[in-house]
């Protein structure tokens, strides 16, 4: 793929710039259920010896975010819809560079007779700095040259559109894409045209896609495999736990709460991750259910506990939010500061799921999901409500910080509204706190994550 992509040019070596050097990596890839696929072998840069300002300038990228390709799902879902992914070979072996880029020959591909001449880089390399930014302004400009919109909300989301109707959408996660839409011509002309210009493996139907499985979107069973590994190294425990929160919202707080001692963990936070590993040993086969549902209305909920951290008096907040019958977003965070009433914590708690629905719905709108009325986020604290719908700053709220005051702004403008519920439909209540079984199994239900094989029950 270095050759058919033309990547290096091999020249003498230069007296007044620094050759970088380069190394194998090999790798030996599996299939979703854990079984060899094949030998890999990448060519890649030792990166850390390059300078900023000479050898590279901007490297941020974006990659897209897993509560929008839970979206997308959700979305497909409901429309009855496939997915499908494509697979870029070399993705980083595309896009011609900017930067003077000069490399020592890798090992065992010397050129016979020329070993003292080094490559001068015309296109990036795996592990070169700026690569995986090169790489997304060439996929980019080929999309947006293929009629398609790109989200202004989410750089990663693409979407081709006839007048209001959404032809196409793709979502762009490094050298994968998930592409979905109800016109198969229009997918299958796009599909024509990625392999005409980048050398690409069209996987079908999503089957497997950053550890989770198409049926369902359980996490994949592959991810707990290698926990044996990580016993004696709680640090990549947590990492582990965490990687399985993106489809398990119901480990969310638990994993939370301990991600806080990664600094300081003794025998005791290594006993209740083991707690945790034991639970999701024991639902292995329980994943997300999507489904189609009556309409696509966005719902949220939020909630927080009062001083749960007793190490520094500082309140947990959590939200959710349900596109139609799914689960697309989640979040569980400690507050940075110290709140003086309960009210007070529920109203951060509130104001962070108020700045998250106001994103939701700017990426509904780009796929012509119009939330013609205001979004409901359901909070099961009066005060908070009160609050937010009272313009007058009273003595025990004037300590508020003016950034909170966003729920009020958006409730003049329609776009959100705060709505009091029971706490007992609180969904949002088992991402702030540790409850007893029977609560426990009913959020879990509510947040719709449930057996593959006894799915009729949710």
């Amino acid at each position: 793929m270095i050759e058919k992509n033309q990547t290096r040019k091999l020249i003498d070596r230069p007296t007044n710039r620094k050759v970088i050097g380069v190394k194998w990596v090999y790798k030996a890839k599996q299939n979703a259920d854990g079984s060899f696929n094949k030998l890999k072998a990448r060519l890649v840069v030792k990166s850390f010896s390059q300078k900023y300002g000479l050898d590279y300038f901007e490297t941020y990228v974006p990659v897209a975010r897993l509560d929008t390709i839970r979206l997308i799902v959700a979305y497909a879902a409901h429309m009855h819809w496939n997915v499908y992914q494509l697979d870029i070979k070399s993705a980083f072996l595309n896009r011609i560079l900017d930067e003077e880029i000069y490399v020592e020959q890798p090992q065992g591909f010397e050129v016979p007779g020329k070993e003292d001449m080094v490559c001068k880089l015309r296109k990036a390399l795996y592990a070169l700095k700026q690569a995986p930014r090169a790489w997304y302004a060439r996929i980019d400009t080929y999309l947006l040259s293929l009629d398609f919109q790109k989200s202004v909300s989410e750089p990663t989301l693409y979407i081709k559109k006839n007048n209001t109707e959404t032809q196409l959408v793709v979502s762009l996660y490094v050298d994968d894409l998930l592409v979905t839409g109800g016109d198969e011509a229009v997918l299958t002309d796009f599909k024509t045209k990625m392999k005409k210009m980048f050398e690409m493996t069209d996987l079908g139907l999503m089957t497997y896609f950053l550890g989770t499985r198409r049926n369902f979107l359980e996490t994949e069973i592959i991810c707990l495999k290698n926990f044996n590994k990580v016993f004696d190294a709680e640090l990549c425990l947590i990492g582990c736990l965490l990687y399985l929160t993106a489809m398990r919202p119901d480990i969310m707080f638990a994993v939370s709460l301990l991600s806080r001692f990664m600094h300081c963990c003794n025998v005791l936070h290594f006993q209740a991750a083991k707690r945790v590993l034991r639970y999701i040993k024991g639902t292995l086969n329980h994943g997300l259910l999507f489904s189609k549902a009556e309409k696509l209305k966005l719902t949220g909920y939020t909630d927080s506990d009062c001083a749960g951290s007793k190490d520094d008096m500082k309140s947990t907040s959590g939200y959710a939010f349900t596109l139609g019958s799914a689960m697309v977003y989640w979040s569980t965070k400690k507050q940075s500061l110290v709140a003086q009433l309960i009210a007070e914590t529920e109203y951060i708690a509130a104001a962070s799921a108020v700045n998250q629905a106001i994103w939701l719905r700017k990426v509904l709108t780009d796929l012509n999901l119009f939330q013609e009325e205001a979004t409901e986020i359901f909070c099961d604290y009066k005060s908070a409500v009160a609050i937010a719908k009272n313009p007058v700053f009273y003595g025990k709220t004037k300590h508020f910080d003016i950034k909170l005051h966003v729920i009020r702004e958006m409730e003049q403008a329609c776009e959100i509204k705060l709505v009091h519920c029971n706490s007992e439909d609180q969904i949002a209540d088992i991402l702030t706190k540790g409850l007893g079984m029977s609560r426990f199994n009913k959020l879990r239900k509510l947040l719709g994550v449930c057996s593959m094989e006894l799915k009729e029950e949710c």
